[in-house]
């Protein structure tokens, strides 16, 4: 087995869709980043990358690489996922936090789950995602912007 931890934060701005775990939140900011922005999806991607001792998303993905502006962060986890199987391992579980102010995030944590099993290739059973505010406390807190944390454990095929 191998355990692999993944954080991300990206900044609120005007213009952009807010997207979280492969799942389109209504609301009136987004998260500015090079690809789709989607923290909860890169931490789970960094948590995988971790625990196979391969880096970060940045070194597969890099952001000054024009194929990946606007880049649908659950295609990007599909790769992951391939690279993953290809040298042997798989998902046993996988456990992440969104860190938000706002908007509530408790109505979408299904359809997230939903999508971050099938980008992952595994039961939604093995993907747990929890929403938390910081009781205004810190950037997040502020709602200056949005992070997220993942651990996964990989299993040996």
């Amino acid at each position: 087995m191998r355990i692999g931890h993944g954080y991300d934060v990206h900044r609120l701005t005007e213009g952009r869709k807010l997207i979280l775990g492969g799942v389109d939140i209504p609301y009136e900011k987004g998260l500015l980043g090079h690809s789709d922005a989607d923290v909860l999806a890169h931490a789970i991607m960094d948590s995988i990358l971790g625990a196979l001792a391969l880096g970060d998303i940045g070194k597969l993905f890099p952001d000054n690489d024009p194929d990946y502006e606007g880049a649908d962060s659950m295609k990007l986890m599909e790769k992951v996922i391939s690279v993953m199987t290809e040298k042997g391992w798989k998902i046993g579980n996988i456990d992440s936090t969104i860190c938000a102010q706002k908007p509530k995030l408790a109505t979408y944590i299904t359809s997230m789950r939903e999508r971050i099993a099938e980008a992952c290739g595994c039961d939604i059973s093995q993907i747990s995602v929890k929403a938390t505010t910081e009781e205004k406390l810190g950037f997040t807190g502020e709602e200056l912007g949005i992070s997220a944390t993942a651990v996964c454990l990989l299993e040996k095929n």
